[in-house]
């Protein structure tokens, strides 16, 4: 089992940058494969970013590369690198867990709030 706590947001001015961070606590992080999801006022939660447990990365289209996502397995952490802010990527952001060959073990953390705004 794991737990994640997200931390990291903030208040952002447009163009801005902001790291997210989510640390697990549990056994076996390296073996999940990881992912970044979002959720705007009065819209559902989108992914944002994934990364497999080995490493392998996919972005959600309107990233348009102007997000990194990468973890360290020995700090049992996963980041999101978040470049050039745009008002619409205001939301509180989302760290998810889960077992490939085991979809029954999935877990989220309580979010961050995410704010873009001049």
């Amino acid at each position: 089992q794991l737990q994640l706590v997200e931390s990291g947001g903030d208040l952002v001015q447009p163009g801005g940058s902001l790291r997210l961070s989510c640390a697990a606590s549990g056994s076996a992080f390296s073996m999940y494969d990881m992912g970044w999801y979002r959720q705007a006022p009065g819209k559902e939660r989108e992914v944002v970013a994934r990364i497999t447990n080995v490493g392998s990365t996919d972005y959600a289209e309107f990233v348009e590369g102007r997000f990194g996502i990468f973890r360290d397995n020995a700090q049992n952490t996963m980041f999101l690198q978040m470049n050039r802010l745009r008002p619409e990527d205001t939301g509180v952001y989302y760290c998810n867990a889960k077992l490939r060959a085991r979809p029954e073990y999935e877990y989220w953390g309580e979010g961050t709030l995410v704010t873009v705004s001049s």
